[in-house]
């Protein structure tokens, strides 16, 4: 494996698996404590409760509104409302957007200031938000390696 380049991390930073598996609701949503990395794939790729979503939406939207906005670009709001779990496809998409969370939870020590810095566009991102660029997962390993670059003080 070659070296990273100078003053760059060969990866984005990581969160724990129990941290992202706490952003959609821990034990009591998941029906099971995840211990790694692998307990959480089982649990993504088996379709997770939809609740798991909803928690995560809210987590950075108080507002009701910007909540259900955010949980339908994820799922449409038919197949959320005609379903009991999610596929497992988006179940993958709630687990990324969770794993952003967590991040950035991480990365602004406080939920507020995390909320704050996922929810305002920002210049690396083309303007969109972390939230929006996390929608895919090329979106998301952009936002991670922002959130890296922020923790370690590297600059642009």
């Amino acid at each position: 494996m070659r070296p990273a380049p100078k003053g760059r991390r060969e990866a984005p930073i990581m969160v724990k698996p129990d941290q992202i598996a706490e952003v959609m609701g821990g034990t009591a949503i998941l029906g099971h404590t995840i211990h790694s990395l692998r307990d959480l794939e089982l649990t993504v790729s088996t379709g997770l409760p939809k609740r798991a979503l909803r928690l995560a939406v809210e987590r950075v939207y108080p507002a009701r509104s910007d909540a259900r906005r955010a949980l339908f670009r994820v799922v449409p709001e038919a197949t959320y409302k005609r379903r009991t779990r999610l596929s497992p496809a988006e179940s993958e998409r709630t687990e990324r957007l969770a794993r952003v969370i967590a991040a950035a939870e991480h990365v602004w020590g406080a939920r507020d200031s995390a909320r704050e810095w996922l929810t305002r566009p920002h210049p690396e991102l083309g303007d969109r938000t972390p939230l929006d660029a996390a929608l895919s997962e090329v979106g998301a390993r952009q936002v991670e390696e922002l959130l890296d670059r922020i923790l370690y003080g590297i600059p642009a």
